[in-house]
């Protein structure tokens, strides 16, 4: 039986600049694709060692073992019973993130789990039950809040520089970049959504950590699928490769306007979408009672805008370049194996946050399938929340 509870020793050695954090703790990937070698790249850098690897297809399996030296699956069943797995991280399509986490926490391992945390909001319980009963840590990968723009931010509002929070404006918008029909991002079984749970999630997981998840009391949105039904969409950079609209599936919305209240008065504004007319955006923009704060989402920059009175009146405005060698991944990455390496909670990315993420994007759905605001209260959330979970 593999992934049994151990302990590791935090080692203070570096590898190229990055803390070997990871030294000791054996990892396996579910999901061999493009996301699955880049968190493996990521911990080897960070001293741990990448063990074993499942995926259905037998040549991710074959290129990942070439790579990487890893023993390889066809299903994630064999690599959790694998002895040398302690941790596991889940990149695979949104349906399976539940059995495959569920599973991974039952066998002992700790889990870092690619948002969303699961394709429905059902689903998505079900892990927090496991998560909540488990012995391993789980964490859930919103790796853009660990980007240099994101980190600059929250330190700077921990110490007070923005006084009040009290508007967030979240794009996630491509101007043409819809997957393309027949992958499993366009079909709601696998996916359980479109532009909303693929990249919105990232704005407006953002937009709550910002906020530091406040009270949420309403939710309204409006989701469309325009563009990936029609023969004359057009694809300049050939971003959904093989069109063909009347063949394939396409049945999710390919963008998303919503707008978020919250009970001390805080307020969020959303856009994404995988294909509009207007230019592709990834702004984000805080505004605070003594100083606001805009940045691209994943990005090194932060443009701090403040005024001021000495001298005459007069805008303030500062721009801070963080260091782009560390990755958001790299550090998310990081703090995970920091967390297993220590055997206690994580501080962020927690499922709780993840779940209440989910449950605002259930929310937008419900209000653009009713064509009215959906109430959100606390109150009823914990009722909610305590009823499924237990």
């Amino acid at each position: 039986m593999g992934c049994f509870s151990a302990s590791f020793l935090l080692d203070d050695s570096t590898i190229e600049g990055f803390a070997m954090i990871g030294a000791g703790i054996g990892v396996g990937i579910v999901g061999l694709g493009g996301m699955g070698h880049l968190h493996a790249r990521s911990i080897s850098e960070l001293g741990a060692d990448v063990v074993a690897g499942a995926d259905l297809v037998e040549a991710q399996r074959q290129r990942f073992a070439t790579e990487f030296g890893a023993a390889t699956y066809e299903t994630h069943e064999g690599l959790v019973e694998d002895d040398a797995v302690d941790a596991v991280i889940v990149t695979t399509p949104n349906r399976f993130h539940e059995p495959i986490t569920v599973d991974a926490l039952e066998a002992g391992c700790h889990v870092l789990v690619e948002k969303p945390l699961a394709h429905t909001l059902e689903s998505a319980e079900r892990v927090a039950r496991a998560a909540a009963r488990a012995d391993g840590i789980c964490m859930v990968g919103f790796h853009n809040r660990h980007a240099a723009s994101m980190a600059m931010f929250s330190e700077h509002h921990a110490r007070g520089r923005f006084g009040d929070l009290t508007h967030v404006e979240a794009n996630y918008v491509r101007r043409r970049g819809v997957p393309g029909p027949g992958s499993w991002f366009t079909d709601p079984e696998l996916a359980g959504g479109g532009a909303l749970l693929d990249i919105g999630v990232h704005a407006l997981d953002l937009a709550l950590f910002a906020l530091d998840f406040p009270e949420i009391t309403e939710v309204s949105g409006v989701t469309r699928t325009t563009f990936g039904t029609t023969e004359e969409y057009a694809d300049p950079d050939g971003f959904g490769d093989n069109w063909d609209a009347e063949s394939e599936t396409y049945e999710v919305d390919d963008s998303v306007s919503a707008f978020i209240r919250c009970a001390g008065g805080e307020t969020i504004s959303l856009e994404a979408a995988w294909a509009t007319n207007r230019e592709e955006s990834m702004d984000f923009r805080v505004r605070g009672t003594d100083a606001g704060a805009q940045f691209e989402i994943g990005d090194t920059s932060l443009d701090i805008l403040e005024t001021g009175t000495v001298g005459g009146d007069h805008y303030a405005d500062v721009a801070l370049t963080g260091d782009s060698s560390l990755t958001g991944y790299t550090a998310q990455d990081e703090q995970f194996l920091a967390a297993v390496a220590a055997g206690t909670p994580p501080e962020t990315n927690t499922v709780e946050e993840a779940l209440t993420v989910q449950r605002v994007i259930e929310a937008i759905y419900r209000s653009s399938e009713t064509g009215r605001a959906t109430q959100l209260t606390e109150p009823e959330l914990e009722a909610e929340q305590r009823a499924r979970l237990n």
